[in-house]
């Protein structure tokens, strides 16, 4: 009756509200994770000086690449130097045995927790067009991110926050916001940024005198928009509308309440690294005890971006030793923290967490000091979620140029990723421009290796 009276605009609230109250979506299977912690490398992190450790490199340090591996393929700047060694100490840690860089001590005391990938591989050697592959499983801009089809295929398990967080520490990756849309999905699937201080997001704080005055405005709105759906017939965009601004209202209650870290104990805070004294460390760990308290109320997909200072992005082409120092520098406690800290809470095994950048980089040098672009071979991390502990899996060459055994690509992660969360990749998908539009698109196979 709503739907065919007075121009439809019962029926519009009506559905809103239905969405906003319909909660989680069954999965296609029983899902072994329930929530994404993205740990995004900005700028790709070097393999070879981080997880992949390389001998050969300190064997040949110094000497021309293509008289000791061959030909060569352009990279993105085709400054090919001597090859580079290892630049930091490597060791083996835990039962499991992973080679991991002195550059990460305090993510070596969890090596046993992680599944190491060192077989990734990109179909883009260029920052935009490589974060677009990365976040959306296509090199053009325009289409939805990870994080909008994971919110689109299983629904929210909260309706005061978002289903896709982006806890932004400063950088904006190149692509811009492109990699956090929600592209021809509707707009209730883009990411929500939030910054790493008190007031997260502009305005949570209503402006009105009392909140019925701010809910007598909404209605209004409402209104609005539903004689607009009545003109034109959008109805997918005036309902992502609608459900966006009360999403928004619940959040100025809820948002407040999430960064109040008042309830958290000082060893806590300690251990996640909020009293180191450099100050990006800090900005980080104050993210990763964010994506905690997402991932407790219930929030299905959290990205982690690099805190913006002293350049932490990994894109060193130049001053490789000091760029990767601190960049360490700033993730590897709060990073140790966040695993330990979900495992304390019985969290580390409903959560996936995944650590990737864009591509990764060559074994030899550019400039004296710099690697460039490689995306031929490069290291990701899982953890949680359904994922083997321990593992090792795929390998490059001896010199951790490009990948030689179980090559792997990135829409092999993302189908990896959905089947954690219950979802056939092939199954979710979304008619738009005359087709069946999916994440992998018609590519991706489950990286059974390393799935428990």
């Amino acid at each position: 009756m709503l739907n065919r009276c007075a121009l439809g605009f019962g029926g519009v609230a009506l559905s809103a509200l239905h969405h906003a109250a319909a909660g989680p979506i069954a999965p296609h299977f029983p899902a072994r994770a329930r929530n994404v912690i993205f740990l995004y490398m900005d700028g790709g992190p070097s393999q070879v000086d981080t997880f992949d450790y390389k001998p050969a490199l300190e064997k040949y340090h110094g000497q021309d690449p293509r008289q000791v591996i061959g030909a060569l393929a352009p990279t993105q700047f085709d400054n090919v130097g001597k090859l580079l060694k290892n630049q930091w100490d490597f060791k083996q840690h835990g039962q499991a045995g992973h080679w991991v860089s002195s550059l990460f001590p305090h993510l070596a005391t969890v090596a046993d927790e992680l599944a190491i990938v060192k077989s990734m591989t990109s179909k883009f050697p260029e920052h935009t067009s490589a974060n677009y592959f990365l976040h959306t499983g296509n090199g053009l801009q325009g289409r939805p991110s990870m994080g909008a089809w994971v919110s689109y295929g299983l629904g929210t398990e909260n309706d005061n926050l978002p289903g896709f967080v982006v806890l932004n520490g400063g950088l904006i990756p190149p692509g811009g916001l492109d990699c956090f849309g929600s592209g021809f999905l509707p707009a209730t699937y883009q990411g929500s940024i939030f910054l790493p201080r008190e007031e997260p997001i502009a305005n949570i704080h209503r402006s009105e005198p009392s909140a019925s005055l701010q809910r007598n405005k909404l209605d209004v709105l409402r209104d609005l928009d539903a004689a607009t759906l009545a003109e034109t017939g959008h109805e997918r965009e005036i309902d992502a509308a609608i459900r966006n601004y009360e999403t928004a209202f619940r959040m100025q209650s809820t948002v407040p309440e999430l960064m109040d870290l008042r309830g958290e104990s000082a060893a806590v805070k300690e251990l996640y690294g909020m009293n180191a004294s450099y100050a990006n460390t800090r900005t980080f760990a104050l993210q990763c005890l964010l994506a905690r308290r997402l991932v407790e109320r219930g929030v299905r997909f959290i990205e982690l971006t690099c805190p913006n200072g002293n350049g932490d992005r990994w894109d060193q082409h130049s001053n490789l030793i000091d760029g990767h120092n601190k960049n360490c520098t700033t993730v590897d406690q709060p990073i140790a923290g966040l695993l330990t800290d979900l495992k304390r809470l019985g969290l580390l095994e409903t959560t996936l967490v995944v650590w990737a950048g864009e591509f990764g980089r060559t074994p030899f040098a550019q400039g004296s000091n710099g690697r460039d672009h490689n995306q031929f071979g490069f290291t990701i991390w899982m953890a949680g979620g359904g994922v083997k502990p321990g593992v090792s899996v795929g390998r490059t060459d001896d010199f951790g140029y490009k990948a030689i055994e179980d090559r792997y690509e990135i829409h092999d992660l993302h189908a990896t990723m959905l089947h954690l969360l219950g979802i056939e990749h092939t199954r979710s998908t979304f008619r738009f421009s005359g087709r069946d539009m999916r994440l992998t698109d018609v590519h991706g196979h489950l990286m059974h290796q390393v799935i428990a």
